[in-house]
């Protein structure tokens, strides 16, 4: 085993370069992949809320994947890149095999597999990064991350321009119908790229007799009412919000909304413009968050995910929809930091992973039900009737928020 200064240095090199590909592969499931359901495939609701959920299945798995990978007694980095290698895999399947079916199946085996290494990961930064640089170390990589997307957006929105062509309307296998299976193979390689610079990371063995429970942490939602209460603000917040992100593809996409937008004007509203705000806003809301009361930033956030849903969904022109794309950016920058750290501010220090496996858990819970019942609701909805609901949860959401300032300035003033 190397030594710590060395594997630190191995891990942040290999980490920047897979966040270049982690970028792409972020594409893929907030828009690509979906805008591929729709104007390729023509898929149902379920399919297309089974592939918007993908991702939150992968949360919703992490723990027993992590207890799998410990049962055996791997190391992370072989672990996470034998997950994104599967995901690979899946991606190539769903290329050579243009039916309805697999490309379901393949997207959401795919998707999943990219989320549900996280603890995974989270496990190498504890023992590779030194205490005193690891939010930094990390807050770069995802910077790195950020603009990959930004960037593979407006490629991955040329390469589609003028080229989603229903595999239905051509017997023939012409340039422009093909052009999604080009997609769906670059993804196909993002994951294997991926996976080789995990795997270059030097790592531990899990401890295979170390018997964890995944979810012992949950007692903590019946003894820390705190605790307790942000959850469930989190989870009235992060429903609507999950909800509204794939119905954003749908909105703009499907011509039965009147829009009926190409693949470039796409991409930017629903990755490059929110990317954009997203990159130059990560460092701000991370200053933030080390000297802000963590729950008035959380109403911060909530106000502006709430305006930016109702924006978008209100609006039909391309100003509004603009509008609506930066806040949406801005707030995802913050709720960044937020989801991934939050819990360091109410836990106890002997409990944090505790907290954090209950949080992931109950993050998978609504990533995996908001989508079934965003495109079962918007087939007798309308996105704006849907964006004025969402915008009412993430306002119940502060509401409940609002006695932990309370409580927290009640504290402070005690204290002095």
């Amino acid at each position: 085993m190397s030594s710590p200064a060395e594997r630190a240095q191995i891990t942040f090199r290999m980490e920047r370069w897979r966040s270049v590909f982690g970028g792409i592969i972020e594409t893929a499931g907030n828009t690509f992949l979906l805008l591929i359901a729709t104007r390729v495939f023509d898929l149902g609701p379920w399919a297309k809320a089974l592939i918007a959920a993908g991702t939150s299945v992968g949360l919703l798995i992490s723990p027993l994947v992590v207890n799998a990978a410990r049962s055996l007694g791997l190391q992370p980095s072989r672990a996470v890149s034998s997950l994104l290698g599967l995901g690979g895999l899946s991606c190539l399947m769903v290329t050579l095999f243009p039916d309805p079916v697999v490309y379901t199946t393949g997207c959401l085996l795919a998707l999943l597999t990219s989320t549900c290494a996280i603890p995974l990961m989270t496990q190498i930064y504890h023992d590779n990064y030194p205490t005193d640089q690891r939010g930094r170390l990390y807050s770069s990589a995802f910077m790195v991350r950020i603009a990959s997307a930004m960037v593979f957006a407006w490629i991955g929105g040329q390469i589609l321009s003028s080229g989603l062509i229903p595999v239905s309307a051509s017997s023939d296998s012409s340039f422009a119908s093909d052009r999604w299976r080009w997609m769906t193979a670059l993804f196909a390689l993002a994951y294997w790229a991926a996976a080789a610079a995990v795997r270059r990371i030097p790592t531990r063995a899990l401890d295979s007799s170390a018997a964890i429970h995944p979810l012992q942490g949950l007692r903590f939602v019946r003894e820390d009412p705190v605790f307790r209460n942000a959850l469930l603000a989190w989870m009235l917040m992060g429903f609507a919000n999950l909800a509204m992100l794939p119905i954003r593809v749908e909105y703009l996409g499907n011509p039965r909304f009147g829009l009926g937008l190409s693949a470039s004007q796409i991409a930017w509203l629903t990755l490059v413009i929110p990317n954009a705000a997203r990159w130059i806003m990560s460092p701000v809301w991370g200053r933030l968050f080390d000297r802000m009361n963590f729950f008035r930033l959380r109403i911060t956030l909530n106000a502006g995910f709430a305006v930016g849903i109702a924006t978008f969904f209100m609006s039909e022109t391309p100003v509004g929809l603009v509008i609506g794309a930066i806040f949406y950016g801005i707030s995802t920058a913050g709720g960044d930091v937020a989801w991934g750290l939050w819990v360091t501010k109410v836990a106890p220090p002997a409990h944090v992973t505790d907290y954090m496996a209950v949080h992931t858990f109950s993050t998978g819970i609504r990533g995996v039900l908001a989508p079934l019942c965003a495109f079962q609701a918007v087939q007798t909805l309308s996105p704006a009737t849907m964006g004025w609901i969402a915008a009412a949860m993430i306002v119940a959401a502060c509401g409940l928020l609002i006695p932990e300032i309370r409580g927290a300035d009640l504290r402070r003033r005690e204290s002095v």
